[in-house]
């Protein structure tokens, strides 16, 4: 998980709460330019694990190029990254891709 959220997407990994980390997981931020939150995502553990395949996250980037350049950094680190969809939510470009445990995440910016 933190190849694929931090060091593919760009995000911040963050401390959990200390009551919270003996449930495993781990913790993500995103920042804006003056370091503001603009999203926190939290990743759990599940025995048995089953990827979510449908159901998944839609993380919004500032622009059409930044949305390639994660594409381009995720296909570089062997990501499945399909953007056979890029241009069918109208007013945004996007990919789908799987994380390395198989969840799919979506990433969009407006067109």
């Amino acid at each position: 998980m933190r190849r694929f959220w931090a060091d593919g997407l760009g995000l911040t990994e963050v401390d959990k709460p200390a009551a919270l980390r003996g449930r495993g997981g781990v913790w993500f931020r995103a920042h804006d330019a003056d370091g503001a939150v603009t999203a926190e995502l939290h990743i759990g553990v599940e025995d048995p694990f089953r990827p979510a395949a449908k159901a998944h996250p839609a993380l919004l980037l500032d622009s059409a190029e930044a949305l390639d350049a994660v594409g381009s950094r995720l296909r570089e680190r062997g990501y499945p990254v399909d953007d056979t969809e890029r241009s069918s939510f109208p007013g945004h470009v996007r990919l789908h891709v799987r994380d390395g445990h198989g969840n799919r995440v979506e990433l969009l910016a407006e067109a």
